[in-house]
Formats: structure tokens, C-alpha cells, sequence
């Protein structure tokens, strides 16, 4: 049976890919109280990078928005391994999004926009969160973009 939240990424034409594994010694998302937490989330897709670098260097802002959205469906995946259904999301409570820039680069927060639009086009009123956009000097990976995120479920 399919999930409502799957109907709905499917309308989008979306998928929730499989958990990343991790590249370091942590696990993907961890669920406390009512709130799951994801550890950072890179833009892997199929295990991969689509870019490395700095945004306003080598990365435009533009593609690193379309990096914050393959973020987002990493860390709906990496919730789901945590509490089992995407279902069970009541809420999107925080984003936190890093970016690796060049240091002329001050926008970070179109960037992040990538993810908070998306969020917003999956969970409706329910996707609108507080959020922090922060520029960074490198990520992990050499990741033009990471981000972590709070969700409350039942």
C-alpha cells in the first residue's frame, strides 16, 4: 500500500532514495520524544556527488538550490529509517543548512530555499519551519551543500 506522503512525492514526481550510509562513525537520524533528528545530509544521489566545490566559485547558486532538494529527499529517508514511516511526520520543525562558499558569496539563503520550497511543496503548512543558512569554508566530501533537520511525528 502506498504512503500519503508517497502519493504525494509521486505527484511531484519524487522518490525517497534508500538511507545513505554514513561516511563517518554515526547513524543517519535518531528519534527522541516526539522529534527525529537527522545528522547532515548530503546531496548523494546514488551514492554520489552531483558537484563538489564552493557556491559562487565553481557551483552556481542555482544548481546548489537543486542540491538542497536531493537533501531533503536524503533526510526524509534518513527519518524514515529512525521511525519506520514517513507517515508518521506531523511537522517539519527546523532546517539548518550549510553551505560551502566561495567568500564573496552571500546567498546563502536562496540557496537553502532549495529545500525550504520543497519541504513546503510536500507537507503544506505543516512543512513551514524556523531555519538557519550558514556559510561555510568545506564540507564533507568537499559537498557544495549539507543540511540537518528537525521533524515532529506521532
Amino acid at each position: 500500500m502506498t504512503s500519503q506522503l508517497d502519493a504525494r512525492l509521486a505527484e511531484l514526481g519524487l522518490v525517497v532514495p534508500a538511507t545513505s550510509k554514513p561516511v563517518a562513525a554515526y547513524i543517519p537520524a535518531t528519534a527522541a520524544g516526539n522529534l527525529v533528528y537527522t545528522s547532515g545530509q548530503l546531496p548523494l544521489l546514488d551514492g554520489a556527488l552531483p558537484a563538489t566545490g564552493k557556491v559562487g566559485a565553481s557551483v552556481t547558486a542555482e544548481d546548489a538550490a537543486v542540491y538542497a532538494r536531493q537533501c531533503v529527499l536524503n533526510g526524509l529517508a534518513a527519518a524514515r529509517s529512525a521511525i519506520g514511516s514517513l507517515d508518521r511526520i506531523t511537522r517539519v520543525v527546523k532546517v539548518v543548512g550549510f553551505v560551502a562558499s566561495d567568500p564573496s558569496f552571500t546567498g546563502q539563503p536562496a540557496v537553502i530555499n532549495g529545500a525550504s520550497e520543497l519541504l513546503h511543496d510536500i507537507f503544506g503548512e505543516a512543512g513551514q519551519h524556523a531555519r538557519s543558512a550558514v556559510g561555510v569554508a568545506v564540507l564533507p566530501l568537499d559537498s557544495p551543500v549539507e543540511i540537518e533537520f528537525i521533524f515532529e511525528y506521532a
